[in-house]
């Protein structure tokens, strides 16, 4: 049984990216990973929109919902990287990595040529002609 489960927009090539090298990472099959971009996703499955999912990287670990850097953390712990885990915890590469994150996540759709129309219920992405 996987130690936790990540959520993840498979239409994110920066995402999917690290997704990849998680996957590769994950011998002992601790992650069990779900693309929401998947037509068959149903965020109302879990209690929340789509909308919460596209907005932070999520996550569940032991029925806990996780968000954001800590997702990484976990993550990363689960395929053997706890030094690296260790030094975003530290004073200082802890604010610089949650200030980055937070960014990343705001940008995320506009950074790989995608414009967010997420409501409350349903969230579409429409990629910009040309790229």
């Amino acid at each position: 049984m996987a130690e936790i489960e990540v959520f993840y927009d498979g239409d994110c090539p920066l995402c999917v990216r690290e997704i990849r090298l998680l996957q590769k990472l994950d011998r002992r099959r601790s992650i069990q990973f779900t693309d929401i971009s998947e037509p068959t996703f149903d965020a109302s499955l879990y209690g929340r929109t789509l909308s919460t999912f596209m907005g932070h990287i999520q996550g569940r670990a032991n029925g806990e919902w996780i968000e954001g850097v800590e997702v990484f953390r976990r993550l990363y712990s689960a395929v053997g990287l706890g030094p690296l885990v260790t030094i975003t915890r530290l004073p200082g590469v802890r604010h610089l990595a949650e200030v980055g994150y937070q960014w990343f996540a705001r940008n995320r759709l506009r950074l790989t040529g995608r414009e967010d129309v997420c409501t409350s219920e349903v969230c579409g992405v429409h990629r910009h002609p040309g790229r």
